[in-house]
């Protein structure tokens, strides 16, 4: 493995409060950091080799050693061994599609989203490891155009779309992908002008828990977050205090529960400059605040990492947060779509000219 280090500069934490982290419930986090000590916390992503160029937006961990990416031109891989090799699984009807979403609940069984207008939007199942696929749901809408979607466990799913008539559209599934049923319309939220949601890491939709989930959005002049606490049945719109415009607002979310969470966006034409593109809550919906802290910067991807630490990453670079996202500092300069980490400190970050990475705590 390539390793892309460099220190976390301006924090020293000692080694001890990394673990303590793991056991801070989110309730428990306060506005102050980790103890400082003289020692360092040394972060830095393990560059994997996965033998293709493509850009992978798509990303699901499920542990330090099985993990799933799906990206541009129809191409999944999966690796059972840490990212000591990757494995092509790619759906072979998918070929020239665009896969910005794919969600694993383990090392054979995964349910992967196509973006696109019409046709193009597409899912995908596999329940051996990538070896055979089924497409399950083929959007026969013409003017829908699916984003993301979020598994509350490995049978209810829900998918979202940009508004179609007005409305922000979602599909929704009860046996692990393999059928799907669309939303009434009279259920979905309304649309504000110029809405949507950005397809750029399949984090726009996430589930919290078994039964809530949030969908953040932008491209109107107020940047959202929408929330269902009934596994998609019903929904809730909140104004946040994103900047939100054309190609700017809330690109990401990520929820440690129903009420703890972070908010990651800016305007990706302009990645380097993102003012009030870093929201966070210890409140659910109601209670965002703007991150008094942030890189400033574009980011595209978020997750919780434990307990109050947090990963976020972008075009420009990497940042961790140490209590909830209320300030972030900086650690990695490379360029990745997606975060996703999971349950023993077991984190991944993929993005363009294939780079997949695992997180080092050195």
């Amino acid at each position: 493995m390539q390793r892309h280090r460099k220190p976390l500069r301006r924090l020293a934490v000692l080694g001890m409060a990394l673990i303590m982290a793991a056991t801070i419930s989110p309730q428990a986090a306060s506005a102050d950091p980790l103890p400082k000590a003289d020692g360092r916390l040394d972060l830095s992503w393990e560059l994997t080799d996965t033998g293709v160029t493509g850009q992978f937006r798509g990303l699901s961990a499920v542990s330090s050693k099985v993990a799933w990416v799906a990206g541009s031109g129809g191409t999944i891989l999966r690796t059972v061994d840490g990212g000591g090799s990757w494995q092509n699984v790619s759906p072979a009807e998918a070929a020239g599609l665009e896969f910005r979403d794919i969600e694993a609940f383990d090392a054979r069984r995964a349910v992967a989203l196509t973006i696109g207008p019409a046709e193009e939007s597409r899912v995908y199942v596999t329940d051996d490891g990538g070896t055979t696929w089924t497409n399950t749901f083929t959007n026969a809408e013409p003017t829908a155009f699916y984003d993301c979607m979020a598994f509350f466990d490995t049978r209810h799913g829900i998918a979202m779309s940009d508004p179609v008539d007005g409305r922000i559209r979602f599909i929704r599934t009860a046996d692990g992908g393999r059928t799907w049923s669309v939303l009434p319309a009279e259920r979905s939220p309304e649309a504000l002008p110029g809405e949507f949601a950005f397809a750029a890491s399949g984090q726009c939709l996430v589930a919290a828990d078994r039964h809530n989930a949030y969908l953040v959005t932008g491209g109107a002049e107020t940047a959202r977050i929408i929330h269902t606490a009934d596994r998609g049945a019903t929904w809730t719109a909140h104004d946040t205090a994103v900047k939100s415009g054309p190609s700017a607002g809330i690109y990401a979310a990520a929820f440690a529960d129903a009420k703890h969470g972070i908010l990651v966006g800016g305007d990706y034409t302009t990645p380097t400059s993102a003012p009030d593109a870093f929201a966070y809550t210890g409140k659910g919906p109601a209670g965002l605040e703007l991150s008094g802290d942030s890189p400033g910067e574009y980011r595209s991807g978020v997750s919780f990492l434990a307990g109050p630490l947090a990963v976020t990453v972008g075009p420009t670079g990497s940042d961790l947060t140490f209590d909830g996202g209320r300030s972030w500092h900086r650690f990695d300069d490379g360029a990745f779509d997606s975060v996703d980490c999971v349950h023993g400190f077991a984190c991944w970050a993929s993005g363009p000219k294939g780079r997949v990475a695992k997180l080092s705590l050195g």
